[in-house]
């Protein structure tokens, strides 16, 4: 075997091995990338967050506070560098999460509650695959809304499954319309009954089917506006069945193939998936296709879109990828946007795929 081809791959073992020998908590990430070792990043350290404070509006209420934030930086310019070795097709860097520990990023903009698919959960029927498009975004077709921003509330099941029902709403209706997260957040407390405690729990994260199955118990989703988003779960259900805009005519959970998947996504519009999120928190831009990543999924998105050609230069070929929309607002990512690499479930995204069907309802 060709020697330069094993010292390759021996170096490859290498980033791989000291990122996974480090604490679980390491492999969340964030922030600067650049080509030079760490003597030469560090000592910039200072600068780099001036400019993330400022960029951000970011302000700590002590010196204490100020320099250990200081500190998680710093450890977090260490460790993009990593994710930038392990995902050399995206750009990793500085992100509004780059003065957050791993544990915190989890615990406040996270939170898909549980690993797995209820057991009786529907089934989608398997759907022609031969016709379907080359590229397809259904931002292009008008059923999408705007990006949202969660806040620091695990709260990105309930995104997820107003973006799929917004979409299945449009569809239905020609209609799009902005639905209440916070309406799942304070009242949908929908539970497995098959796993004891597994429940929506607002701010403390939930699973799309349990809410689509909430949403259809409960007859609908109000707007947006008339039930607005506060980014916590210390309030009391204000639901108004009078002002139900959109309704759930039924739900599914759709197969692991890929092509399944596609199929689904350009019939039914966009779908909530479940995605691990380690590489999301250090995202920038461009297509993720992480040499490495765990499929235990800890975070609902949602599906809108599809491409055939994100060029990886490390693996010099077209890397079709998926489009995905996430709940941080605008200033993370691709203006809200995620990419990442289809062909063989990269964190676990083909693993959770749901896909909702609305009432026809109008709103006044």
């Amino acid at each position: 075997m060709d020697r330069s081809f094993l010292f390759t791959l021996f170096l490859l073992f290498s980033v791989v091995a000291s990122t996974i020998s480090a604490d679980d908590d390491d492999l969340l990430i964030e922030q600067v990338v650049s080509s030079d070792g760490d003597d030469d990043l560090l000592p910039h350290a200072e600068h780099h967050f001036s400019s993330f404070k400022a960029r951000f509006g970011k302000s700590y209420g002590s010196a204490e506070e100020h320099d250990y934030r200081f500190g998680v930086f710093k450890a977090n310019l260490r460790r993009a560098k990593i994710h930038q070795k392990l995902d050399p097709s995206a750009e990793h860097g500085v992100t509004k999460f780059s003065d957050l520990t791993p544990a915190e990023f989890r615990r406040n903009f996270l939170g898909l509650k549980r690993l797995r698919l209820p057991a009786d959960a529907q089934k989608a029927p398997i759907l022609p695959t031969n016709d379907l498009p080359t590229d397809f975004d259904w931002r292009d077709h008008g059923a999408v809304t705007g990006v949202k921003d969660q806040g620091a509330c695990g709260s990105c099941w309930a995104f997820s499954t107003t973006g799929a029902l917004e979409g299945a709403h449009f569809l239905e209706t020609g209609e799009l319309v902005s639905l209440s997260e916070q309406q799942l957040v304070d009242c949908d407390h929908e539970c497995d009954p098959e796993e004891y405690g597994a429940c929506d729990s607002g701010c403390n994260g939930g699973l799309m089917t349990s809410a689509f199955e909430y949403t259809l118990k409960a007859g609908g989703l109000e707007r947006e506006k008339d039930y607005p988003y506060t980014g916590t779960d210390r309030g009391t259900c204000k639901f108004d069945q009078d002002k139900i805009v959109a309704s759930v005519a039924n739900f599914s959970v759709v197969s692991i193939d890929e092509e399944q998947i596609a199929a689904n996504l350009v019939k039914n519009g966009p779908l909530a998936i479940g995605i691990n999120a380690v590489f999301m928190q250090t995202y920038i831009g461009k297509v993720s296709c992480p040499y490495i990543c765990g499929r235990q999924l800890d975070h609902g998105v949602l599906l809108v879109g599809y491409g055939s050609a994100g060029y990886a230069p490390i693996r010099f070929k077209e890397k079709p990828f998926w489009i995905i929309k996430n709940s941080w607002g605008e200033n993370w990512g691709e203006n809200g946007y995620y990419k990442i690499c289809r062909g063989r479930n990269v964190c676990g995204v083909d693993s959770m795929v749901s896909t909702v069907a609305a009432l026809h309802t109008t709103s006044d």
